[in-house]
């Protein structure tokens, strides 16, 4: 047997027999050098990844997430939901209110509750003075009633945006009668600008026609389909006769003979926004539920708006409203994720805007 070999310039002495076990030696202070390669990948990527999780808490922004409150403020969802209750048994229009509200509030600045803000000195004319939401939009008194509830709960905790969110997903699932339910995603942070000259520049009026409404929604990163399928909430809601008399009534249409002969027995020639402006039902069939029964509607032809009776234009949409109109379900499904998307628009999250004290005011 050979000596033990204490130190490596030992090898150096080794006679030739011996190569056999220098072979093996070389060999095993080559797994140890690998070893100790593979040790320092491994510090390497731990430390990577320690790198990677500090900055992405020291990140403005990151993703919204189901309950995001559950810690926060663990009864804020349920608080939502009650008031809402209350507020749609009393009149099912607030539920319809709520869903409009996160529309035109997620296509102007993003869902940052800028909508809901009211004008001061500094801010003379904000979203809400805008023609597409003065005089038609409403509920901010039932947004103030949420926030008041869930101030006394939990202070300072949940943002407004978080609200209009919840109160429109609480909204369609009270309406639908359970039919559409879904978990939205939550931390979104208020903004603090607002401006009367951005909704007229992201909200389609109700003229419009396809190839506008499709371009209003591609820029704010949905797609045709997501336009056909929100504009299933048509089934629910009123509306003001001078969004449509114009334009569907006045002027030759293909709007059914019968709706119409009603509609202008209900509607003044001349409506116009703050004056002689009743408002009719959007689905006389099905007022106060949302259900596929709007995509019905435009088959029939017995829709109010220029924008509804745009969706039969192309072939593409026009096969996406028969199916929401045939196949049960199939509406109620992809509302949800409609939703969902539409309330994900240009998101303020982590550092970036605040959370209001009060949902009509900038905190200062």
């Amino acid at each position: 047997h050979s000596p033990p070999i204490e130190h490596f310039s030992d090898l150096i002495s080794l006679p030739i027999s011996n190569l056999s076990q220098e072979s093996k030696l070389a060999a095993s202070f080559e797994e140890i050098e690998m070893a100790a390669v593979a040790a320092k990948l491994q510090v390497l990527v731990a430390c990577a990844l320690l790198l990677l999780a500090v900055g992405c808490q020291a990140s403005p922004f990151w993703p919204l997430e189901i309950g995001y409150y559950h810690d926060k403020c663990p009864q804020a969802e349920a608080v939502v939901k009650s008031v809402m209750e209350k507020a749609i048994s009393q009149n099912p229009g607030n539920g319809a209110a709520m869903i409009r509200m996160l529309f035109h509030d997620c296509f102007v600045e993003g869902c940052d509750a800028s909508v809901l803000l009211d004008p001061t000195p500094f801010s003379p004319t904000p979203e809400k003075l805008s023609p597409p939401n003065d005089p038609t939009l409403r509920g901010f008194e039932l947004i103030d009633a949420i926030k008041d509830a869930l101030e006394v709960a939990c202070p300072g905790v949940v943002s407004c945006a978080d609200i209009v969110a919840f109160a429109a997903r609480d909204a369609s699932c009270i309406l639908s009668r359970g039919k559409v339910n879904f978990q939205m995603p939550s931390g979104r942070r208020d903004g603090t600008f607002s401006n009367a000259s951005e909704p007229l520049k992201f909200l389609a009026p109700p003229t419009s026609n396809l190839s506008d409404l499709v371009a209003s929604f591609v820029i704010k990163g949905l797609n045709t389909e997501d336009l056909v399928v929100l504009s299933g909430a048509h089934t629910i809601g009123r509306s003001h006769c001078s969004s449509f008399v114009s334009d569907h009534l006045n002027t030759p249409s293909d709007i059914n003979g019968g709706l119409a002969a009603f509609l202008r027995g209900q509607c003044p020639a001349d409506a116009t926004p703050g004056g002689k402006d009743p408002t009719v039902m959007q689905d006389v069939v099905t007022s106060n539920k949302l259900d596929r029964q709007y995509y019905k509607n435009v088959l029939s032809r017995t829709v109010l708006f220029t924008s509804d009776a745009a969706l039969m234009t192309s072939a593409e949409t026009a096969r996406m409203v028969v199916e929401n109109a045939k196949i049960p379900g199939w509406w109620e499904d992809k509302f949800e994720k409609a939703m969902v998307k539409m309330a994900g628009i240009e998101v303020k999250t982590g550092y970036q805007g605040q959370i209001r004290k009060k949902c009509r005011a900038i905190n200062h």
